[in-house]
């Protein structure tokens, strides 16, 4: 057997493992006391001309305030969902909103192996929720929203990732979900403070696309156990101070899952340089990803990684599996044409939005968030057409400025601007690399790039932004009953993710400015060029949980009927992935 097949045998039977492991291991009152109770709104959101009006909703999610969400459901219902919350199952219940109530609304957890964590520990009960207000009752909406959902946090300790990098998105002029921090309370005790999100799908179009076009949420998931992954979500990779018995972990992970090297073969280093790639074949961070068509095991099967393969509809079924919209075969030909002509970069203007495109990887680049496209998993975006171009929309950001796949500090910091990928190479990710082969893309996204240093890290910009956001949310993470970590660690949190991203800002601001290299194989030549990042300490910014980590405690037990005020919570290193919002065929994003 060779070294290769061997490395990557070794791959498949660790990924097995681990995602066995991970599937069994403020101030604002609540709605009820502060607000009045209305009917729903059934608002429409186009005017007849077709042109977009403001959603009422809009108004409602409101970023610069904490929204109040109070859910009222019967507790012997509630509970039966908590104690299956992997069915993701909805249940009726009477939702509260910034003091509207809308009543028989649909609400289930949600999430791929983040609710499995969640599930999988006995100490809390603190899942992510997709809310959907016309399960029950048809046509029903919240001011114009179908559906929202409410994440929460894990992996996460800040409390300010996924609202930071959806920020950022909306900044360069990406359309991206509305969003805003919100405090739920269920039947009258309070549950915790939540991000809630814009579900994109039937409202989001009508809002932010004038109704036009179809969405697509490329997924890979559930087929090729693509929420699995060697990387280590939410903390680091295993340094020499944190080896295992045999001084490698990687070793023992494969050794537990029953594998030993061939004759004169060693085990892998897991964790390489920042090419993407270990001296002996591994991905940076780990294997993750899906097995399948134009993919190998990198997150590309079936569609997902963008690559043309053939005419085939069912060579994407990665994609049109998980439409968002009621397609047809021909808008799944429109899509097919584009990925033929991206491949070759042929009429790029016609196929791609290409302004959109540059906008989303420019602010993607930034908040270097690996547990998506540009890494082997593949996912986290949405796929969106109109009259044959397409482009991509932002998703699950929570483990964006390093929380997923990340080897060192350094990593990233000074994740090169020109080559922003990790465990594929960059032809493996069409949709970002045909457009930077092109001298005039290239300088555009340089210039929007540009654009959010300026108007968002440059003069101390970063850390005011995370103060203002720290003064926003402070009491309620401090009240917040179910939280991941202590209010201590949520501090040091804020204090050491306003460090990263100042630096962050400091070493893009460097590579286009020529001063340090703006590749991975530039950068590997001129280490000495980086920013020191010796002061930062990522497993800060995880909770324990990013990858079915145990150990936390606090939240509420799943055997009790009242909400415990204790906040106290311990944490632990992760060991797998925290992959959420996943989709299935004609089933909506989870």
């Amino acid at each position: 057997m060779t070294v290769n097949k061997w490395t990557k045998l070794v791959g498949v039977a660790i990924l097995c493992s681990s995602m066995l492991a991970a599937c069994s291991s403020g101030s604002q009152g609540t709605a009820s006391e502060t607000g009045t109770t209305n009917e729903a709104s059934t608002d429409n959101q186009s005017t007849s001309d077709g042109t977009a009006q403001t959603a009422s909703y809009a108004e409602e999610i409101d970023k610069t305030k904490i929204m109040s969400i109070s859910i009222d459901a019967d507790e012997d219902a509630w509970q039966q969902m908590l104690d299956n919350a992997t069915n993701e199952e909805y249940i009726s219940a009477d939702i509260t909103i910034n003091g509207t109530t809308i009543k028989n609304v649909g609400i289930r957890p949600k999430g791929n192996s983040s609710l499995r964590q969640v599930a999988s520990d006995d100490t809390t009960d603190r899942y992510s929720f997709k809310i959907k207000f016309d399960e029950f009752v048809e046509d029903q909406t919240w001011e114009g929203l179908d559906k929202l959902v409410v994440n929460n946090m894990i992996s996460d300790s800040s409390y300010m990732k996924e609202y930071l990098s959806y920020d950022i998105m909306s900044y360069i002029g990406v359309d991206a979900p509305l969003f805003s921090f919100a405090n739920i309370s269920v039947n009258g005790n309070t549950w915790g403070l939540y991000l809630a999100v814009e579900d994109i799908d039937g409202s989001y179009k009508a809002r932010a696309k004038n109704d036009e076009g179809e969405i697509y949420k490329p997924n890979n998931d559930d087929n090729d156990m693509g929420g699995g992954g060697m990387g280590q979500p939410g903390g680091n990779p295993p340094t020499p101070n944190e080896t295992t018995s045999d001084g490698d972990q990687q070793t023992d992970q494969a050794r537990a899952a029953g594998m030993e090297p061939p004759d004169g073969a060693e085990f892998p280093d897991m964790y390489g340089k920042q090419s993407g790639y270990g001296e002996n074949g591994w991905p940076q961070g780990g294997m993750g990803g899906n097995r399948g068509r134009g993919g190998g095991m990198n997150g590309g099967g079936n569609g997902v990684s963008l690559e043309y393969t053939d005419d085939e509809i069912s060579s994407y079924s990665a994609i049109f599996d998980n439409a968002k919209t009621k397609t047809t075969e021909e808008d799944e030909q429109r899509v097919i044409e584009a990925l033929k002509n991206l491949s070759t970069g042929t009429d790029l203007e016609k196929y791609v939005d290409v302004d959109a495109v540059l906008k989303y990887f420019a602010a993607h680049t930034v908040v270097v968030n690996m547990d998506s496209y540009t890494s082997s998993m593949g996912h986290n975006y949405y796929l969106y057409e109109n009259d044959g171009k397409i482009s991509m929309l932002p998703w699950d950001y929570n483990m964006a400025f390093g929380g997923f796949q990340s080897g060192s500090a350094s990593d990233v910091v000074n994740q090169p601007i020109d080559t922003p990928v990790s465990g594929v190479s960059m032809e493996e990710r069409p949709i970002l690399s045909k457009l930077l082969e092109v001298p005039e893309y290239k300088e555009k996204y340089h210039e929007y790039l540009q654009q959010i240093m300026d108007g968002y890290f440059a003069d101390g910009k970063f850390e005011e932004k995370v103060q203002s956001l720290n003064d926003l949310i402070a009491e309620s993470v401090k009240a917040d009953s179910t939280a991941f970590v202590t209010y201590d660690k949520y501090e040091e949190a804020v204090a050491e993710l306003s460090k990263l991203g100042t630096l962050r800002a400091q070493s893009i601001q460097g590579q286009l400015d020529g001063d340090i290299p703006a590749t991975t194989q530039e950068q590997q030549a001129n280490s000495n060029s980086l920013i020191d990042t010796s002061s930062i300490d990522l497993s800060k910014l995880s909770d324990g949980m990013g990858g079915g980590g145990r150990g936390f405690g606090g939240g509420q037990r799943k055997d009790q009927t009242e909400q415990s005020t204790d906040t106290s919570t311990s944490t632990s290193t992760s060991t797998s992935t925290s992959t959420s919002n996943n989709s299935s065929t004609g089933k909506e994003s989870k």
